[in-house]
């Protein structure tokens, strides 16, 4: 097929884009900063541009990951998180509609599902979070547009049958997190991998799945996130032992993290639980905290990528 990915120059895109040109696929790759995989300079806020590109280039599908994300908070006006994550994908959608299109994959956030007393943490257990957990309470632009998003998914395929897959990945970028820094960033990131983050190799997998099923499943939100080892029943003790937790599940864990200086989290205050996309879209990501305790044991590079030096392509490209 003739895809049209968007953000194409970001951190999934450069995964993304060889991972379907590998499975046979034609990328017209679409995004507002240069890149490798980017041969459409754009926004998709430009109505005429995404008109012109479905003509041009007979695209067939779309896979939309394109937008400004949390950090853009710092950077950019609300009005443009609306015009990027609303507007635009609603000119995705319409333009996909319009061409008679069957599949449409959106890349959303697990981050829409954290309000400010989630992120708080001030309850007495984990909060457990899936597909069913509610009410939504975005607590910024970014989730709130993301939210919107999504809602313009559905109503494509209620209203004009797009069969659209939305994909609520956790956490998966390289560079240190932006507001938390009493962790190094590959210790912070090994332990996120138990309830709260994946792979961009694996968000990149979920990616052309999606694709594939968007006919079959119609309309779906789906959350992508590595497979957590623990169970609902485990949420009091996460919040005040999550030491003792993870012994039960990895017993050599603070063994194997004491060799790297690390240190397990104290306490977890949510999990979120990626279970409807293994039994409805049938995918599990392949790299996990399991994966990650191999290759402590054996020596092995950890198996998940980590660069304090990324900086997201537009931002580089606007100070070039």
């Amino acid at each position: 097929m003739r895809i049209l990915l968007t953000g194409s120059s970001g951190w999934l895109g450069r995964f993304l884009a060889p991972l379907l040109r590998a499975n046979g696929h034609v990328v017209a790759g679409l995004d507002i900063a240069p890149g490798a995989d980017t041969d459409i300079l754009g926004s998709v806020a430009d109505r005429a541009l995404v008109d012109r590109v479905f003509a041009e280039r007979g695209i067939e599908a779309v896979i939309h990951g394109g937008a400004l994300h949390k950090p853009d908070i710092a950077r950019y006006p609300a009005q443009a998180f609306v015009d990027v994550n609303v507007t635009g994908t609603l000119n995705l959608l319409e333009a996909a509609a319009r061409a008679g299109h069957n599949r449409f994959v959106f890349t959303s956030t697990t981050s829409l599902m954290i309000s400010q007393a989630i992120r708080d943490e001030a309850g007495d257990a984990a909060v457990w979070l899936d597909e069913d957990s509610g009410p939504l309470e975005p607590r910024n632009i970014y989730g709130v547009t993301k939210l919107a998003a999504e809602q313009l998914c559905r109503l494509a395929w209620l209203n004009d049958g797009l069969g659209c897959v939305v994909l609520r990945t956790s956490r998966f970028f390289p560079e240190e997190d932006d507001t938390h820094r009493a962790l190094s960033g590959e210790n912070m990131k090994a332990n996120e991998l138990l309830h709260r983050r994946l792979t961009v190799e694996d968000a990149a997998r979920a990616h052309l799945l999606a694709l594939e099923k968007a006919p079959e499943i119609g309309f779906d939100v789906f959350i992508v996130s590595a497979p957590t080892p623990f169970s609902r029943s485990e949420c009091s003790e996460l919040k005040i032992d999550a030491p003792a937790v993870i012994a039960r599940h990895f017993p050599d864990a603070e063994q194997l993290y004491r060799m790297k200086n690390w240190e397990l989290p104290r306490g977890i205050g949510r999990v979120y639980d990626a279970a409807l996309a293994e039994r409805r879209l049938g995918f599990r990501c392949e790299t996990g905290f399991a994966e990650v305790l191999d290759a402590l044991r054996a020596g092995r590079p950890l198996p998940f990528a980590h660069d304090p030096a990324y900086i997201s392509p537009k931002e580089d490209a606007a100070t070039a």
